[in-house]
């Protein structure tokens, strides 16, 4: 499948799940599976609960995702755990 035909939606990572995989909150409310891409993965990217994140899911099975961007996660003034 071509990457041009996935559909790339922001969400917010709600729970981590075992094998990098988490459940995240689309803007819709719906709630999907989605796992980290390579490169994230390759660069020690780390997501965890209440990041947003950009999503990209197949137009042939919704209920599945690729985490491929992390963006700004916190409010101003909450910290990020560093160890």
């Amino acid at each position: 499948m071509p990457r041009a035909t996935a559909i790339r939606v922001p969400a917010k990572v709600v729970e981590a799940l075992p094998s990098a995989v988490f459940k995240v909150e689309l803007e819709n409310g719906h709630r999907i599976v989605a796992h980290v891409s390579g490169k994230m993965r390759m660069h020690y990217i780390r997501i965890l609960p209440g990041d947003t994140v950009t999503v990209e899911i197949s137009p042939y099975d919704l209920s599945k995702g690729r985490i491929v961007y992390r963006g700004p996660a916190r409010q101003p003034g909450q910290r990020r755990n560093t160890r």
